[in-house]
This record gives C-alpha cells, sequence and structure tokens, in this order.
C-alpha cells in the first residue's frame, strides 16, 4: 500500500472505484488452469473487495458469475466487464442481503439465467466501530447480524435447493472470530457465528457429498475499510500483522478457489486463514 494516506468514505459498503491506492484484485502473474470450468458460482458483495477477488479468480478458472450487491453500480459494472474479458457470463444482482425474500429470488435468478448453482460464496458484510460497548444499539446490533449472518442462512435454505454432489459452500468469516476485537464487538460476533455455522453445516450435508468451508481474512485492504475506519486507523491499517501490512485481494482469491475446487474433496469443516501470520487455533 502507497504511503500516502488514503482517503475516508463516508458510506457503507464503500466504493472501490474511489480508492486510492486501488485494492489489487488478481496477480499480473496469477495462472489460472480450468479449475472450475463450467461451474456457476453465485458470489454476494461480489462487486468489490474480496467479493471481487473471488469472483475474478473464478472466472478466470472457467466459472459463470452470478453477483450480489448492495448498491455499488459503478464496481459491479465494473467487475461484470472485467469477467466478461474473460469469456465468462456475469450476472448483477442488485439487491439488499437482509431480505430473506431478496435471498431467495437471487438465487432463483441465478439458476434461471445461468442454468445451474455449483458454488455459494457468503461474504457481504458490514461493520460499525464502536469504541464504547454501550453505543452497540438494538438497531445496529440487528442489522450487522441480519447482514453477517442471516443472509447466510437465507442464501443457503434456497441454494440447497439447487446444490448437488460435488459443489460447495464457501463462507467469509474473520481472523475477528478467534482473538478479541474491541472495537467491533457486534462483528466480531457474526464472524464467530460465521465459523460454527459453517462446521455445523459441513456435518449436517457431508452425507450429501456438499461440501462447507471457509476463509478467515486478517486485515485486507477494501472498501469497507475507507468506510468504516477513521483516517487514523486507515494510515495504520494492517500494520499490527506479522508481515507488517494489510494484505491485497488478490491474496485471498486463491483460497476461495482451492475451497471450491476438487482440490479440495477430502476438505469440509475448515477455515484457511489468510491473515499476514498472525497463528490462531482453530
Amino acid at each position: 500500500m502507497a504511503k500516502k494516506t488514503p482517503k475516508k468514505q463516508n458510506k457503507q459498503p464503500g466504493i472501490e472505484a474511489e480508492m486510492d491506492p486501488r485494492p489489487e484484485y488478481i496477480k499480473s502473474t496469477y495462472k489460472a488452469s480450468g479449475k472450475l470450468a463450467g461451474k456457476v458460482a453465485l458470489v454476494t458483495g461480489g462487486d468489490s473487495g474480496i467479493g471481487r477477488a473471488v469472483s475474478v479468480h473464478y472466472a478466470r478458472e472457467g466459472a459463470d458469475i452470478a453477483i450480489v450487491y448492495l448498491d455499488e453500480d459503478i464496481d459491479a459494472q465494473e467487475t461484470q466487464e472485467i469477467i466478461q474479458s474473460y469469456g465468462q457470463k456475469c450476472l448483477l444482482i442488485k439487491g439488499d442481503v437482509k431480505k430473506s425474500s431478496f435471498c431467495k429470488k437471487a438465487v432463483i435468478q441465478t439458476v434461471k439465467e445461468l442454468g445451474n448453482l455449483n458454488i455459494l460464496v457468503n461474504n457481504a458484510a458490514m461493520q460499525i466501530p464502536e469504541k464504547d460497548a454501550k453505543d452497540v444499539d438494538e438497531k445496529q446490533m440487528e442489522e450487522t447480524f441480519r447482514t453477517n449472518i442471516f443472509a447466510y442462512f437465507y442464501f443457503v435454505d434456497e441454494a440447497l435447493k439447487h446444490l448437488q454432489e460435488g459443489d460447495s459452500i464457501i463462507n467469509t468469516t474473520s481472523v475477528t472470530a478467534y482473538r478479541s476485537s474491541p472495537h467491533l464487538i457486534d462483528y466480531s460476533s457474526t464472524k464467530g457465528a460465521i465459523t460454527s455455522f459453517t462446521r455445523s453445516l459441513a456435518t449436517n450435508l457431508v452425507e450429501k457429498k456438499i461440501r462447507v468451508n471457509a476463509v478467515a481474512p486478517g486485515p485486507v485492504w477494501t472498501p469497507l475499510i475507507v468506510s468504516t475506519f477513521d483516517e487514523e486507523k486507515i494510515k495504520k491499517f494492517g500494520s499490527e500483522t506479522a508481515m507488517g501490512r494489510a494484505g491485497q485481494p488478490s491474496e485471498l482469491g486463491p483460497a476461495y478457489v482451492f475451497l471450491a475446487s476438487d482440490d479440495a474433496s477430502f476438505i469440509t469443516g475448515q477455515v484457511i486463514h489468510v491473515n499476514g501470520g498472525e497463528v490462531v487455533n482453530g
């Protein structure tokens, strides 16, 4: 990341197109090998940040992509153009994942327009830092839980009508599920729930041979960072990692490719930690 202080944005979930420096969504050295050829993936929050990286990597590996996003049209359209430049289809589905009816319709639309659903990536999230626990009011708590974990249930409920043997579900949890995050109490609580959700759902679906895993990012340079933290936090973001820097979304994408591919055929109920060197248990 550049030494200059990036500009803070004042509205979640943030706009990647307005970030300076821009996040890297895929490395120029990435070599695809058709690991997901012929697959269809639905990625929530797939327009930007980690979700964009996942969507682009999946497209490079031969998958068609449905991207669910809130209202960041400029980012969604840019991601769509990138995916289409690889010769893959990209369906944009705009709406609020807090609403179960929207989540259901998004899955139905994906199957109708792309013909199938093989990979569900639950990734969309929100966070509101609060220094005092008393400031986490009921409204904020409900919005955070509905976005970060209720939506995962909603998407899975509908997706299971279409997923078959060999298909997979991948959830985005966080390093905050494994260690203290004093200014993100409600957010980290949802991430802990996602980890448990992943493990329990994996064993629930194992007889159907549908694999369920998760990725736990550490600090990663995404629009969520510049739209939620203050300028001082943004300036130092990621410096606490063992590597002394924040990760790039491009460094997360390959983990999601691995978990979605046949390379991970004997892996379910697990979490891959991509966090710059923080050792965690679980």
